[in-house]
């Protein structure tokens, strides 16, 4: 799938982001290397922090729906600068794939790409909780 299309349905997961808080709406479409597409959007609780942004979003269903292998995320919202996915987000990337490659496109249609584990250096991962001898962590 090319980067355009990706980022005609993140654009997609945007329109139907639920914002009534923050009025700022991001939309995220996920790439499998099965060459499946999860679509996200942000989706806002009253109580900020029950809150969930798109990147997530999409991970999360395509976690539910038993893919794991990821090769691109699009990023899309009317923001002038670059909506970049925020820490947790990028933590929850890096889990999956430190090399994931991310989109994002801005209001006026600029692209920027980078790669997961460079928005997130020394991200913490299962080997930090690999046990010692004798069982203890």
């Amino acid at each position: 799938m090319d980067e355009l299309k990706l980022l005609s349905l993140a654009e997609e997961g945007k329109e139907k982001a639920y914002a009534p808080y923050s009025g700022f709406q991001v939309g995220a479409a996920l790439l499998t290397k099965e060459g499946r597409v999860f679509i996200g959007c942000n989706v806002e609780n009253a109580s900020y922090g029950l809150s969930n942004c798109a990147e997530r979003t999409a991970v999360f269903s395509a976690v539910a729906a038993g893919c794991r292998d990821f090769d691109t995320l699009a990023i899309v919202s009317d923001s002038e600068t670059f909506t970049y996915p925020c820490g947790a987000c990028r933590q929850v990337l890096v889990e999956f794939n430190p090399d994931l490659k991310i989109i994002m496109r801005n209001q006026a249609g600029e692209l920027k790409v980078e790669k997961a584990w460079d928005l997130l250096p020394h991200y913490f991962s299962g080997q930090n909780m690999e046990k010692l001898e004798g069982g203890k962590s």
